[in-house]
């Protein structure tokens, strides 16, 4: 299925676009009328919208329309989509009151799938937010903002979730190449998806947040496909008894068992999360660091997050180094290094560490051959420089090549060197465990590659 015509469309119709305040009608055309393309706005009932002339139907559109957009009562979908050209490139129907809400519902989304076969129209939705394509700078949605351009594609079963992680990427600086509300997947499904994002070249990882998926296997197959090219990370919500029974009524979908689900993904490759804060963190470390061998040390101001570090990798299954002798040495020979460093990994740097003992501890790790990634923890003590220790780990990211994970544990004080880490596309992780676990996913990206 090609999906060109949703992601990089040169004209596109609303049907359903209008002035009045506090719609999604309104909310689309403000988007679109953001984007280089040209557009046609359909509303019988107004004379212009926004300042463009209206169509009555998107019958009056005297020129191929790449992408139609249906934002009207779910009653008058079918009608509406009766009058779709045949040469109309794919639609996106944002109008929720289908398989989601019932029976009656069910038989009005067969009834609009059947439509657009029949047309051989590729259809997303409905029941969903729209799509959102920073790197083809175009907002199909009704989402509150644009984010800025990333390398991360994000695919998810809920609207609502892709506005609250649009607010917070604003926030916190980093950005998508994609993000895609599927909804109901009448049509358009998560495997034509993920085959479209293995190919995109502006995506370098894909995260999904999925509730449940149609016919299992042929996802399975088409992940394992997609994971040895890029690395997909998945949030599968809808494991407890009472969660299955809320994904019904929310996209219509069918749960199924979570060991089912953790099982399937392992042997996709897929790595599973449980949070969203997981799901962001980890797709985007998978995006811009290479993956690894599970062989990895860690350096810390503080022997208590070492000691935490340490836990964690027990429990994920990540290897912690010995260091070598020579690499014992080296430290030992510096003249920054406080003579009561741990001597083992993790590697303790003590408490005053300066921004000169985290670049002597970071390189000589760095240089152990069999070192095959580092997760560096700072706390925040009187005379920690937050800022000149996020230079020290953006010099050694861009000398070495191995992963290197910041873990700067703080707040206010700890901001400038996180915004800085940011700036240069490398996203801090504010406990251990977070670092640990994405490391984790990049020790099983290597294992698929």
């Amino acid at each position: 299925m090609d999906l060109n015509s949703l992601f990089d469309p040169n004209s596109v119709a609303v049907i359903g676009a209008t002035d009045k305040e506090d719609s999604v009608g309104l909310e689309l055309c403000r988007n679109l009328m953001e984007s280089d393309r040209n557009l046609f706005f359909v509303n019988p009932n107004r004379d212009e919208v926004l300042g463009k002339d209206t169509y009555e139907s998107v019958k009056d559109i005297d020129q191929k329309i790449d992408l139609v957009i249906v934002a009207v009562p779910a009653a008058i979908v079918p009608e509406v989509v009766e009058e779709i050209p045949e040469n109309t490139g794919s639609v996106i129907i944002i109008s929720a009151g289908f398989a989601e809400s019932g029976e009656e519902g069910q038989k009005r989304q067969e009834e609009v799938k059947q439509i657009l076969s029949q047309k051989n129209i590729p259809l997303l939705g409905p029941n969903c937010l729209g799509i959102i394509s920073p790197s083809t700078n175009l907002n199909a949605s009704f989402a509150p903002a644009t984010p800025q351009e990333g390398s991360v594609a994000f695919l998810s079963q809920s609207g609502a979730l892709i506005d609250s992680v649009i607010d917070k990427s604003l926030a916190e600086e980093y950005g998508f190449s994609s993000l895609v509300s599927f909804g109901n997947q009448a049509d358009i499904n998560v495997r034509d998806l993920l085959s479209h994002f293995k190919k995109d070249d502006a995506t370098k990882a894909i995260a999904l947040y999925i509730e449940g998926v149609k016919k299992g296997k042929k996802f399975i197959e088409k992940a394992k496909e997609v994971v040895k090219e890029k690395p997909v990370v998945v949030l599968k919500s809808g494991v407890t008894t009472k969660g299955k029974e809320a994904v019904g009524s929310h996209t219509g979908s069918l749960a199924g068992d979570a060991e089912i689900y953790e099982a399937a993904f392992r042997k996709a490759g897929i790595f599973q999360v449980h949070t969203i804060e997981q799901l962001l963190q980890t797709s985007l470390t998978l995006a811009e660091r290479q993956p690894c061998d599970n062989n990895i040390g860690i350096v810390t101001n503080g022997g208590a997050c070492g000691v935490m570090a340490t836990d964690w990798c027990e429990k994920y299954g990540v290897q912690l180094a010995e260091l070598s002798e020579e690499t014992l040495d080296k430290l030992d020979d510096s003249e920054v290094m406080d003579p009561a460093f741990s001597r083992r990994n993790p590697l303790d740097i003590v408490g005053d560490a300066s921004s000169e003992r985290y670049k002597v501890a970071i390189e000589s790790l760095l240089e152990q051959e069999d070192i095959e990634g580092l997760i560096v923890i700072q706390t925040l003590q009187a005379m920690t420089d937050a800022e000149k220790n996020a230079e020290v780990i953006i010099e050694a990211q861009n000398s070495y090549n191995k992963p290197i994970l910041p873990c700067f544990i703080g707040g206010k004080m700890t901001k400038p060197g996180v915004g800085l880490l940011t700036k240069n596309n490398i996203f801090n992780f504010s406990e251990p465990k977070r670092a640990v676990l994405a490391m984790k996913a990049l020790i099983q990206q290597n294992n698929f590659n």
